[in-house]
């Protein structure tokens, strides 16, 4: 006899586990036991499904990397029982925490899947459905006991992405993410789709390993036209600054003044390690293409290729929690680590 597949289902929060207050218009979450009662359906599944849930339910507006550890801790603690792992979130700052999850479990061998919803499962309407029973199916297919997919994925009307390659892109449509740089990993319709091409292959021999230390020091500086020196020379002397994320123009594009590249390389001079992130949706950082970036090139800035702002802040957090020695933090960032960029030779 074959044996079924054991899922967890973590709920952190979220549209997905409310409900409306009818006295004041505005949704608060529910016991988190009734939200399978809504969904009958996933008795039905040929798998068996164990449930758990934070103490406290948190919006996804304030989830923080406190809690990214508190996520990660819950699945390190069960990752020998389980053979998927199914996490109920937020989708305002999915794309955050899932791009975290990615890199601080490190030789992953098992699906964690990250779902949720855009209106409440009471609702008449509801996407929670479909996600919810879906993110089940797919944490729980495999080929002859062996996991199908074993990375960290987003799963959002009708298609599985990478995780650590979403970014929201609606507020109001069902289909609120996107992965622009990256294919989409399953399509869900009749039957479940896999592009096995695009998963990625992790070793399920290695031990698993949760790296838990995030250094929270770090903030996005996103160029403007106009943008002032004494903007910048502010930010970038808080005191314990340790990385930044720069959100530049097209391709890695920059203002060429001479203040601000000195403000970058006084920065950097002082260990701070500064990412070129495009401010485009989809594309990639090319620094040398053109002559507004040729200089950021020249002083050290490391290249984001086509690393998404949530995912390389994620990945910042991550890299300096480790205290990688200063010449080789460049070229580990630059470096694919979970399938998060694509580098451009």
């Amino acid at each position: 006899m074959t044996k079924l597949p054991n899922i967890l289902l973590i709920y952190t929060g979220g549209t997905i586990g409310m409900v409306k207050d009818y006295k004041t218009g505005s949704l608060k979450a529910f016991n988190f036991n009734k939200l399978l009662e809504h969904i009958p359906e996933v008795h039905h599944l040929k798998c068996l499904i164990e449930s758990t849930t934070f103490d406290v339910p948190i919006d996804s507006s304030n989830m923080d990397p406190d809690n990214w550890v508190v996520l990660a801790e819950i699945i390190e603690k069960n990752y020998d029982k389980f053979d998927g792992f199914v996490v109920l979130h937020g989708s305002d700052t999915m794309s955050y925490t899932a791009s975290a999850i990615s890199f601080m479990f490190e030789n992953l061998s098992k699906p964690i899947i990250f779902t949720g919803s855009q209106l409440p499962i009471g609702d008449l309407r509801t996407d929670a459905k479909e996600n919810l029973i879906t993110s089940i199916e797919i944490a729980s297919a495999n080929t002859n006991g062996v996991p199908v997919v074993s990375e960290v994925c987003l799963y959002f009307e009708y298609k599985l992405y990478r995780a650590n390659r979403t970014t929201k892109m609606n507020a109001e449509h069902f289909q609120a993410f996107m992965s622009y740089n990256y294919p989409t990993l399953c399509e869900s319709g009749v039957h479940l789709k896999f592009f096995k091409q695009y998963l990625q292959k992790n070793p399920i021999d290695k031990k698993l390993k949760v790296i838990k230390n995030l250094n929270k020091n770090i903030l996005i500086l996103k160029i403007f036209p106009g943008i002032q020196k004494s903007t910048v020379e502010s930010i970038l002397n808080i005191n314990g600054l340790k990385g930044v994320i720069l959100e530049t123009y097209g391709s890695g594009n920059a203002p060429s003044t001479d203040w601000f590249l000195n403000l970058l390389q006084e920065a950097i001079n002082k260990g701070i390690h500064i990412i070129n992130v495009t401010q485009c949706a989809g594309g990639s950082v090319i620094m040398g293409r053109y002559e507004t970036s040729v200089a950021l090139e020249s002083i050290g800035i490391i290249s984001g290729y086509d690393i998404t702002t949530e995912s390389a802040l994620a990945k910042l957090m991550y890299l300096l929690g480790m205290n990688i020695p200063k010449n080789e933090f460049k070229s580990i960032f630059e470096t694919s680590l979970r399938g998060e960029l694509t580098q451009v030779l």
